[in-house]
């Protein structure tokens, strides 16, 4: 008789870790720091699951999922959005730790996400670079922000700041770039990416370290992991608009402006862009598609290890 599969749910804060099986009432609660991370995953190897889902909680699941992909756990960090709905459609409205887990081990074994696959330590930490990349540029526009309206006795402070904080970037941007470089694998990736116009250096470092699927997934299956999918809202006779959610913010917000810069600068994709206004679709609506036909080269490039020239995409990518 086929052993039956064990799906666990793991619901994720700052500090703890609840998990729970589905069809199980048992539930175990773990702290979320080294300790507790390897007990949980001591845990876990126990119950040799078939798949464990937790939720992306801006950076709280990181250090467990690698922990499970390393000792060799499938592990599916999903849109919290996603688990929501399906817990409305379930009816589980209610909502503490425990609840969640048990909603994310129902939600696993019902819809069983594709697990990730494991990230290599310097992708992690190509990452870890990023994050802090973008958490200085936002303090960086707030400071300069502030200096606009600050008056004169804490004006010098911002300006201070403001120096230090320009340091900081180009120490991390320094770093990100040595990252690369110490790679074969990723300095080979980062040619590839580079070599299209409106390409540049932060989408590139964007797409290494957190989207790591590039040029392993079809096309379809990435712009839907980006979130550059445009998705249905039809029923019956009506037609509703097309719109995207939902996949990897912080690599839509690179592509969007890459995109951005490939409509001026980028033969294909400009010429599509304007091919899309002169047939009445809205600006905004052909920067998406556009976002969606880059993208879709990138991981074609990267899947044959092609660097650019202008016939590529026909060749690679089938124009809509």
């Amino acid at each position: 008789m086929e052993k039956a599969k064990v799906y666990i749910g793991v619901d994720v804060s700052k500090a703890t870790l609840d998990a729970a099986v589905h069809s199980s009432p048992k539930k175990w609660q773990f702290s979320n720091d080294e300790a507790g991370i390897d007990r949980a995953v001591g845990f876990l190897v126990e119950l040799a699951p078939h798949l464990v889902v937790m939720e992306a909680t801006g950076g709280y699941e990181t250090p467990l999922a690698y922990a499970l992909r390393t000792a060799g756990i499938p592990c599916a960090v999903v849109n919290p959005r996603e688990v929501r709905d399906f817990a409305k459609a379930t009816k589980k409205l209610a909502k503490t730790d425990s609840l969640d887990a048990q909603v994310l081990a129902h939600f696993a074994a019902v819809l069983e996400p594709a697990p990730q696959p494991m990230s290599s330590e310097q992708t992690e930490e190509l990452g870890a670079l990023l994050a802090r990349r973008r958490q200085v540029i936002e303090m960086l526009t707030a400071e300069k922000n502030r200096l606009h309206s600050a008056r004169k006795p804490v004006k010098e402070a911002i300006k201070a700041h403001i120096t230090y904080l320009e340091s900081e970037l180009g120490e991390i941007e320094t770093n990100l770039e040595g990252r690369i470089q110490e790679s074969p694998v990723q300095r080979m990736k980062d040619k590839i990416l580079r070599s299209v116009p409106g390409v540049g250096p932060t989408l590139s470092t964007t797409l290494l370290a957190d989207l790591p699927e590039l040029g392993s997934l079809d096309r379809r299956q990435i712009a839907a992991l980006v979130g550059v999918a445009p998705l249905n809202r039809d029923s019956g006779t009506f037609r509703g608009k097309r719109s995207i959610w939902g996949g990897r913010g912080q690599v839509r917000a690179a592509l969007y402006m890459a995109a951005l810069v490939a409509t001026r600068f980028n033969p294909v994709i400009a010429n599509f862009y304007h091919r899309l206004l002169a047939s009445g679709k809205a600006k905004k609506v052909a920067l998406i598609a556009c976002m969606h036909k880059l993208l879709v080269i990138l991981n074609a490039m990267i899947k044959h290890r092609t660097t650019w020239h202008s016939s590529l995409p026909e060749a690679l990518v089938p124009c809509p």
